[in-house]
């Protein structure tokens, strides 16, 4: 059989997972990588480091298509990284008189390190773009259905009513809260890394903190107080913002699932494509496909921020192996994040609601889950506990006889005639466990969700 080259394509499952644009190929890393170096020649350059045009010539010479990237991965062996065979390809590609600028003063974690900052950034910004378009149609539906009532579901079974524009209100606020945790962390925690071999930048002499600043500011990086070759927290908090996305996403999904179980039906995917949602055995199948390729994005996310973390625990000046295991990781959580983002876009774009099912399913439970308010309702007149008592014991005969709650009141005749003591009938028990007289403050919270969404956004 002739083997399927996946050149040109994500391979078989990389239209799933790698969906989106902030998981940096091998491409990517080389291209951030000669970034790095070209950015630091300018630097020299700028400096008084290096002659005039040094910078320009470099720069010229940093575009990744001019290399061999399997050659360089090959040499990569020799030193544990690929960042030497990458400066000896680049030295040679540059004229005579620039070479000596050629990663000056550097040393390997310095471009790898700072290579991972601008693929973080990059990855970031593609992030928000779906994420922005995610909450965008999150506020849409909790404006549109801020007075649809629905079930409440607490460990799964029905509680009090609330309604779907605070469930979406509920998704925005994840997703918004996601946001800015990313946003802070890509304007303050996204440092230049330059220290040279350990820390000190002896090698430029007096001039290493210049080369620094200028450094981060070609590359438009922040500059750190001192190099963090060991001090990982910067890893941690881009790894740690990145998962909060996933929670915000996996969330989304989660409720999707559930909400869309064939005796639930209370939202079905729609918009994707002819097909989507089948199944290769069952015909009569639509899936929730695209919440199930969220969530499969997201589960993966913890033991990649579990590995991370425990990677942050280095030696003295440089890390004997837990450095290594950042790179993949970290490309992998950009990946991941970034595919889950991209879908959760897609997901909350083509959600179709069904209202009448949401009523249907409040209805079958025959007013159980507004035990509580008759109870509340009862209280001042038979006592709290009494009326807890007396609501309890209609709640197990409406459940064993397939009654409703103010039915099951109303046919013991103990609990009918302290009703009727009471002053309390049929019309008043009808009023109690109406779904819409007991939505608490979720209209309040679907317009404070909305408030903080505009603020976010006009801070965008």
């Amino acid at each position: 059989m002739r083997p399927v080259s996946d050149s040109g394509s994500g391979g078989l499952f990389g239209e799933l997972f790698g969906r989106g644009l902030a998981g940096p190929s091998d491409r990517d890393w080389l291209q951030a990588m000669l970034d790095t170096e070209a950015a630091l020649a300018r630097a020299l350059e700028r400096a008084g480091l290096a002659p005039a045009g040094t910078g320009a010539a470099v720069t010229a010479a940093a575009i990744a298509e001019n290399f061999d990237i399997a050659e360089i991965g090959r040499a990569a062996v020799l030193i544990g990284n690929p960042v030497s065979a990458l400066v000896r390809a680049l030295s040679a590609a540059v004229p005579p008189d620039a070479r000596e600028a050629v990663h000056r003063g550097a040393t390997s974690q310095d471009i790898i390190d700072t290579a991972a900052m601008l693929l973080a950034r990059r990855g970031i910004d593609a992030i928000d773009a779906d994420l922005r378009a995610a909450a965008g149609r999150a506020a849409d539906l909790a404006r549109q259905h801020a007075d649809l009532v629905m079930a409440g579901r607490t460990l799964l079974q029905q509680a009090v009513p609330v309604t779907f524009g605070l469930v979406a209100a509920g998704w925005l606020t994840a997703i918004d809260e996601a946001r800015r945790e990313l946003d802070r962390v890509r304007a303050t925690r996204l440092a230049v890394q330059f220290g040279g071999a350990a820390g000190t930048l002896a090698s430029l002499g007096d001039a290493g903190p210049a080369v620094a600043a200028l450094l981060a500011t070609e590359l438009g990086l922040p500059e750190p107080v001192l190099p963090w070759h060991t001090d990982r927290q910067r890893i941690i908090q881009l790894a740690a913002a990145l998962a909060g996305v996933c929670a915000a996403a996996g969330l989304v999904a989660r409720n999707v699932t559930l909400l869309a179980q064939t005796e639930v039906a209370e939202v079905a995917e729609g918009g994707g494509a002819p097909g989507q949602g089948g199944s290769s055995a069952m015909p009569h199948k639509r899936n929730p496909v695209v919440s199930v390729l969220i969530l499969g994005c997201t589960r993966r996310v913890p033991g990649l921020l579990a590995t991370l973390t425990a990677a942050a625990e280095q030696e003295h000046q440089r890390a004997a192996g837990a450095w290594h295991a950042e790179w993949e990781t970290l490309s992998e959580l950009l990946r991941l994040t970034g595919s889950a983002s991209s879908w959760l876009a897609s997901l909350l774009t083509g959600l179709l609601i069904d209202p009448v099912r949401m009523r249907a399913n409040l209805e079958a439970s025959g007013g159980l889950p507004l035990a509580e308010h008759v109870t509340a309702m009862l209280a001042p007149i038979l006592g709290r506990l009494a009326a807890h008592d007396l609501v309890a014991a209609a709640a197990d005969r409406a459940a064993s006889q397939h009654i409703s709650l103010p039915e099951a009141l109303v046919a013991d005749p103990a609990a009918a005639a302290t009703l009727r003591d009471a002053g309390i009938g049929p019309a008043e028990l009808a009023r109690a466990a109406d779904p819409a007289r007991y939505l608490g403050a979720a209209a309040e919270f679907v317009g404070r969700a909305l408030a903080a969404h505009g603020q976010l956004a006009d801070g965008a």
